[in-house]
């Protein structure tokens, strides 16, 4: 089969040793997750694989982005969905998703096997590996709030409460800046959309409805002043 000099040099990354993977930066991560979607998304699985997470992030745009971990990440976590944003889980659970998502690469676990099979043989991470993994992920995870801090969170926080809590722990308020916050919530807005949560396009009786004003009324009220040192 014929590969084009791109496809055959990521490929060839693809079974490098880690510590070339180390030293990869945003440009080959991107090449590496181009090419693992574009061999899922041409896979009869297409379908649901392309449901599991939303395109949220790209290599550039993750933290620590020409490091080992980001590496890693876009080496072994985007073979058969996009590429996960490390925000998505708070750092006490990345563990246990890292270590089940290994398990079905080597072939083990729920859907294990079947991954393995679909995929012609997932790279798997060694132990060390995953030990980098985890802790890129834990350091780059979301902050969960502390709700002693927050007695409004029930009342004016409501909304932000309702729509953030589907998907994830709900985030610190303080942890980000005013205007830091505007891009997350137009991101996550358009991620609710995608993935058929609560997006408010359509009223339903009953049913809690996204407002998004709402949410970055609370955020800003709450949020790091936007000179915080960094």
């Amino acid at each position: 089969m014929f590969m084009s000099g791109r496809f055959a040099t990521v490929l060839l990354l693809l079974l490098l040793c880690p510590a070339s993977v180390a030293l990869a930066g945003p440009a080959e991560n991107q090449a590496l997750i181009d090419t693992a979607r574009a061999r899922w998304e041409g896979s009869p699985q297409a379908g649901w694989m392309v449901r599991i997470l939303p395109p949220s992030v790209d290599a550039a745009a993750l933290p620590e982005a020409g490091s080992g971990g980001a590496a890693l990440l876009a080496r072994y976590c985007a073979q058969c969905h996009h590429l996960p944003n490390p925000a998505m889980h708070h750092p006490d659970k990345w563990a246990k998703v890292v270590h089940r998502m290994v398990d079905r690469m080597r072939g083990h676990g729920n859907r294990g096997a079947q991954m393995r099979q679909m995929m012609g043989g997932l790279a798997a991470p060694d132990e060390e590996e995953v030990h980098m993994l985890i802790g890129y992920l834990r350091r780059n995870a979301q902050k969960p709030i502390d709700v002693a801090r927050y007695p409004d969170l029930d009342t004016r926080g409501r909304s932000f409460r309702d729509a953030c809590e589907q998907c994830h722990v709900l985030p610190e308020p303080a942890s980000r800046t005013a205007g830091e916050w505007r891009r997350v919530v137009s991101r996550m807005e358009r991620n609710m959309a995608w993935m058929n949560r609560v997006t408010g396009s359509q009223a339903v009786p009953g049913e809690t409805q996204l407002r998004v004003p709402d949410i970055l009324s609370y955020l800003t009220a709450h949020a790091a002043p936007a000179t915080r040192t960094r």
